[in-house]
């Protein structure tokens, strides 16, 4: 046999820094290692060594992932077979396999000669250098493309900059052509004052025109009728024998000595010339709320209905007044405290508005189930109601003669109703929209109704014709109403604006004022014509000087005022609210 080489053991010694080079002891290796021993496992060799190692192992960069079976120290015959095989040696491996088992069949051949620790490790360190070699790769790549990224990144920056100044050029640009286009509006400001003013005049001069036109329409139609009447009557007296009457020269009508030609035997005669109107020239002192410092204050309060108030009247020569309400009810109060006097029912739906007639000892209220009744105090029950209207009547008002009432409905038209023969007298068309209100001119003959049409019209009720239309609100118009001398007219609309018209001027606007957002349901002159109050939505009573258009408020109601009327000797104004309750203020 030949002779075996001692097999060595390399073992790590740590010793002190003395300047001498690193020494490493000899183990040899015994004959009488048993068989158990040299299949000891290299990993827990290895481990043991390592703990047997005073010191801490250098920190790694990467950590090299283990398997996860155990390993065992290779004998030398099972390490040249790992080798071959990795390297795919087959005609090596098959000549090595032969050649060993014959060794090994007589028994020359070396069973217990193990693989060194040094070749292990090398090969582990080999292993480790590829999978470094493979990850030092990996991480070139990605920082090759973290480059070209960064690099595209950049690129994207400095277009994005570019097109930033672009932008900042292009705005300051535009801010010096907004400059000059302002200095450009500026020179042409003069001229275009200019055109809206002849713009203005134009408007009313046209107005005026359209105005005049009407009126001469009027006035040839009633000429027409006037003739044709002319040619009937002389018609009738041109018979042999017959007396010969005077016919009248006013446009329309026939003279008392002739006798009126009406519709209907019972139907109320309309005196053709005005009646004398006693509040033109007379002594009207201005209400107090002007001249007393501080004005008018809440002096009573009370709850008059069940439901929103939407009406009120003044009792012409009584300190009573008339409230109707959502309740389809109305009643009669005394003033100042509030008493309830009488409550009257017998609509089927709200109640819109109300009114006395000149004498007191009627009442008219207009309603939602399109009605027009008339009550009458002394036999405390309806004396008639007037259906003619097809949708909810809002306002009703009295001629200075006590037999007509005049109603504003919702079915676009205004009715005239007569009290003595209690029927529909004319029918007034003309408005595109609901008619909202109604007011007759004080002892005429012409009454102005309000539409949401955005219109107001001036009718003869003698003729059933407009004789006049006042334009310029650009809301539905809620209320119209003239003052005592019949020399002013006020309306207001559903965005807050309240105007005056001066009715001696053809009906030219002499003042306008504007209290938007919240709407103005309703306006009343006092006794003078000095101070117009302004019932708002907003809750409060806007109390306006005409003169100065100088406005001051009263606050108290906790919903919207739908009626505010003054007193007659302008000491005290009554108002009322959808919440219900009235307020007295003096």
């Amino acid at each position: 046999m030949p002779t075996q080489d001692p097999i060595y053991y390399v073992e790590k010694v740590e010793v002190e820094d003395d300047g001498d080079s690193d020494s490493y002891d000899e183990v040899r290796f015994e004959d009488d290692i048993s068989e158990s021993e040299t299949e000891e496992d290299l990993e827990t060799a290895l481990r043991t060594m390592k703990n047997s190692i005073k010191g801490e192992e250098t920190p790694q960069a990467v950590v090299i992932p283990k398997a996860t079976v155990s390993k065992r120290a290779e004998v030398v015959d099972d390490f040249i077979r790992n080798f071959l095989i990795r390297n795919k040696m087959t005609r090596t491996l098959e000549a090595f396999q032969r050649e060993w088992f014959e060794l090994h069949e007589k028994g020359q051949a070396n069973t217990l000669e193990m693989v060194p620790d040094c070749y292990v490790q090398i090969e582990e360190l080999e292993n480790r250098v590829k999978f470094l070699h493979k990850e030092m790769g990996k991480m070139k790549k990605n920082v090759n493309n973290a480059g070209t990224q960064f690099i595209k990144i950049r690129k994207e920056r400095d277009f994005h900059r570019m097109h930033h100044r672009r932008i900042v050029q292009e705005k300051e640009k535009l801010f010096a052509d907004i400059r000059r286009l302002k200095k450009h509006y500026e020179s042409y400001e003069p001229a275009l004052s200019e055109l809206r003013g002849k713009y203005e005049t134009a408007m009313r001069e046209k107005m005026l025109t359209k105005i005049e036109c009407e009126k001469n329409l009027t006035k040839i139609a009633n000429l027409t009728t006037t003739l044709t009447n002319y040619e009937t009557v002389r018609g009738t007296l041109s018979t042999p024998g017959g007396p010969v009457q005077e016919i009248s020269p006013v446009p329309g009508v026939v003279s008392a000595a002739a006798g009126s030609i009406k519709e209907h035997p019972s139907d109320t005669v309309i005196r053709t010339e005005a009646a004398e109107n006693p509040n033109i020239g007379a002594s009207i002192a201005m209400t107090s709320h002007l001249t007393r410092p501080g004005g008018f204050r809440e002096t009573h309060s009370f709850k008059a209905h069940d439901m929103a108030i939407s009406g009120l009247a003044l009792h012409p020569t009584k300190p009573v007044i008339a409230t109707v309400s959502d309740d389809t009810k109305w009643r009669l109060w005394s003033m100042p405290e509030g008493e309830c006097v009488m409550t009257g029912h017998g609509h089927d739906m709200w109640i819109g508005g109300c009114g006395f007639n000149p004498e007191g000892t009627r009442l008219a209220t207009g309603s939602g189930d399109t009605t027009v009744k008339v009550w009458d105090f002394a036999e405390g029950t309806c004396m008639h109601s007037f259906s003619d209207h097809s949708h909810p009547v809002w306002d009703v008002a009295w001629h200075h003669s006590g037999q007509l009432v005049a109603s504003a409905s919702m079915d676009n038209t205004s009715k005239l109703f007569d009290l003595g023969s209690m029927r529909c007298r004319s029918t007034f068309r003309g408005h595109n929209d609901s008619v909202n209100s109604i007011s007759f001119l004080p002892y005429s003959n012409v009454i102005a109704t309000c539409s949401a049409d955005k219109s107001i019209m001036l009718w003869d009720i003698r003729t059933g014709l407009s004789v006049q239309s006042l334009l310029g609100h650009v809301n539905a118009i809620n209320c119209v109403t003239f003052d005592l001398c019949g020399e002013l007219l006020a309306s207001c609309d559903a965005y807050g604006v309240v105007k005056i018209w001066d009715v001696r001027r053809g009906g030219v606007e002499a003042g306008h004022w504007d209290y938007e957002p919240h709407p103005v349901n309703s306006v009343s002159f006092d006794a003078s014509g000095a101070c117009l109050a302004i019932s708002s939505n907003d809750g409060t009573v806007k109390m306006l000087e005409v003169e100065k258009g100088v406005a001051t408020e009263l606050t108290g109601h906790d919903d919207g005022v739908q009626a505010a009327l003054f007193s007659r000797d302008g000491d005290m104004l009554i108002s009322a609210s959808s919440d219900s309750t009235v307020k007295v203020w003096s």
